[in-house]
């Protein structure tokens, strides 16, 4: 089964502008997404719009293509590589999107999700992680849901399932909540079809890109990892990664 790797990286960012090349250690965070992420895949790519982080890609090493500007989503850039390789020939099975904002990322990650798709049922898959007992359940998390197999059955930036006959300060100590974390897995004959999908009206109202391939009746398996995601978003995401660096 051969795997592509693909990083989509863009320069603008309404909190955290050129976040792709803010320093973390003496790196720019698309570097160290990138060396975390190279042993997982068989081929591995950064998906751009901006010559600055192509530059940048290129200094230490990396592999990067210019995409579109005008792309909605990370989904969308992702098939535009997919779509240019096929072209010239290079054929994937399995196309993994890694989130460029992830500089601590858990290089077994990507493989954890490839391991799903030797069930010839899997379609989607994407990574979830255990909230433990003793965490606090915040609102603006993306918790999600499952069925049979750990397929997804909905994501939520509230805190699902709700608990009708249990305190909510003890939510937590009585079920096992999950949180969703942003990277995703598609076959690759499976991308280009699900990134021209129109935006579905839960997506619109949860502003979650993962709903619109839910309410297509798509499905999305889930494997279930202890990795704590450090997305960095603000100045203050990224001092904290530095520290931990450190």
């Amino acid at each position: 089964m051969k795997v592509l790797g693909i990083i989509p990286a863009r320069y603008a960012s309404t909190r955290l502008p050129g976040k792709p090349l803010i320093d973390l250690g003496g790196k720019p965070m698309i570097q160290h997404v990138y060396e975390r992420a190279l042993d997982s895949v068989d081929k591995l790519v950064v998906a751009t719009d901006d010559n600055r982080i192509m530059d940048a890609v290129r200094q230490f090493g990396g592999s990067a293509m210019m995409t579109s500007t005008h792309h909605p989503n990370g989904t969308s850039r992702c098939a535009e590589v997919v779509t240019t390789l096929n072209a010239q020939g290079q054929i994937f099975d399995v196309v993994v999107n890694i989130q460029g904002d992830e500089p601590l990322l858990d290089p077994d990650l990507p493989k954890a999700l490839v391991q799903l798709f030797q069930n010839p049922d899997t379609q989607i898959a994407t990574a979830i992680r255990p909230v433990p007992p003793s965490d606090e359940l915040e609102e603006g998390r993306v918790y999600v849901v499952t069925g049979a197999g750990q397929r997804a059955l909905y994501f939520s930036r509230s805190i699902i399932p709700h608990q009708r006959d249990v305190p909510p300060d003890r939510w937590a100590q009585t079920y096992q909540y999950y949180h969703h974390l942003g990277i995703y897995a598609f076959r690759s004959t499976l991308l280009p079809v699900i990134a021209s999908l129109p935006v579905s009206p839960l997506e619109e109202a949860e502003k979650l890109e993962q709903l619109r391939w839910l309410s297509a009746g798509y499905s999305v398996y889930c494997v279930e990892t202890p990795f704590e995601s450090i997305p960095v978003d603000t100045p203050d995401d990224a001092q904290r990664v530095r520290n931990l660096l450190s």
